[in-house]
């Protein structure tokens, strides 16, 4: 049985508690940790079994490195910031233990996330024989495991991959983001990017829009193109993918907010002087929305991820549809926590298990789609993000 230490305890690190606290068979000692304690101490408090709490700094090496020392966890499991990754790395290379997150390395003075900074050290984890597991949430995480899942058993080669995150749930407040607002908005505000024949593709921030009929009665919505992370490592690893694309779903109120919140330059990471300081305009944005984590009671609906692959088997082409639908109120009722924290939450947790349990566990820097899906593909069903798969009769264009 495994010790791990989860740092983080937002409305993801709250999921991963809770679902690591119902599978005392294999993580028989958890530690929360986060920057404010009380956060913890209050997670803590809603599990059904006693779990450690700790305050630390994750951006601080030496104090990563001293509460691993004190918590003796087999590994980490990191639901911080993803402009800690690299710190949290270095702490468990220099403390011996394996290493999980859910988003990959983003530098907080540039709105860029790729995955070259953690790639960098699968020399010096192998050689310490440790294992890091990057992106171990829906997506990217169970979107890598579902195209490693249709290669290994529908498809000899995959043609295109277009993988589609609709959030089709309603908090009834004028704008909030259903995860950190700061890494949220960075993200959309970006330039879209895919891959097409080889080469990296650029458009305008929402500049590509569609529209597709989501199933169990979620109906049509409007998906735009946007640049995803798990894009960069699925092209590297299945280069016969002529195209990869990441779409996800917003409604106009929202992107009608987030408009105005550009023009007048609240989502802006450039810092500025305010009263004889220095303040980022976005993170003073972050201070004044709704914490993700209080959106649990008030969000209904569903939610529907899911990769639509074309590919070839046995000469004939075909197209395959696998997703999950997850129901915002179910989720709340099981661990207080609303669909988007639940679907990273939950695959963070069967990765770790995944590690701990040896299924998953070689030394190196590790994506999803490296990894054998069936076992994970398993827990998923077995651990609350059941899947479904259908054929569908044409492509999504």
């Amino acid at each position: 049985m495994a010790n791990v230490l989860i740092v983080g305890a937002g409305g993801v690190g709250q999921v991963v508690a809770h679902k690591c606290a119902q599978v005392e068979e294999v993580f028989e000692n958890i530690t929360l940790a986060s920057r404010t304690k009380s956060k913890c101490d209050k997670i803590a408090d809603m599990l059904p079994r006693k779990i450690n709490t700790a305050e630390v700094d994750a951006d601080n090496v030496s104090e990563m490195v001293a509460l691993i020392e004190k918590a003796k966890p087999d590994m980490v499991i990191n639901v911080a910031l993803p402009y800690q990754d690299l710190h949290i790395m270095d702490a468990c290379l220099e403390t011996g233990v394996h290493y999980l997150d859910t988003a990959n390395y983003e530098p907080p003075e540039e709105a860029k996330f790729e995955y070259k900074w953690q790639w960098a050290y699968q020399e010096k984890f192998e050689k310490a024989g440790l294992m890091a597991l990057l992106g171990s949430g829906f997506d990217p995480g169970v979107t890598s495991v579902y195209t490693a899942y249709a290669k290994k058993h529908h498809f000899d080669t995959i043609k295109t991959l277009d993988i589609l995150d609709c959030n089709a749930g309603d908090h009834g407040l004028p704008f909030a983001t259903n995860f950190n607002p700061e890494i949220n908005i960075r993200e959309i505000t970006a330039n879209g990017r895919y891959w097409e024949n080889g080469q990296w593709v650029t458009t305008k921030p929402m500049e590509e829009k569609r529209v597709f009929e989501f199933p169990e009665g979620i109906g049509e919505k409007d998906l735009y193109l946007l640049y995803h992370e798990e894009l960069e490592s699925l092209s590297k690893h299945y280069p016969e993918i002529e195209r990869a694309r990441f779409w996800m779903t917003f409604g106009a109120s929202y992107l009608k907010h987030l408009e105005v919140l550009q023009n007048v330059g609240l989502t802006s990471i450039e810092p500025i002087e305010f009263q004889g300081q220095q303040i980022v305009p976005i993170q003073f944005l972050k201070a004044l929305l709704p914490d993700p984590a209080s959106l649990g009671p008030l969000t209904k609906g569903k939610t529907c991820i899911g990769n639509i692959i074309k590919g070839v088997k046995d000469g004939v082409e075909k197209i395959y549809y696998v997703y999950n639908i997850c129901d915002h109120q179910e989720c709340y009722k099981e661990v207080q926590s609303q669909a988007i924290s639940y679907t990273t939450g939950v695959p963070a947790m069967i990765g770790a298990k995944m590690m701990m349990e040896g299924k998953w566990m070689k030394p190196g820097v590790w994506n999803m789609e490296q990894l054998d899906p069936d076992p994970f593909m398993d827990d998923l069903n077995k651990y609350g993000l059941p899947w479904q798969e259908t054929w569908l009769d044409k492509p999504f264009v």
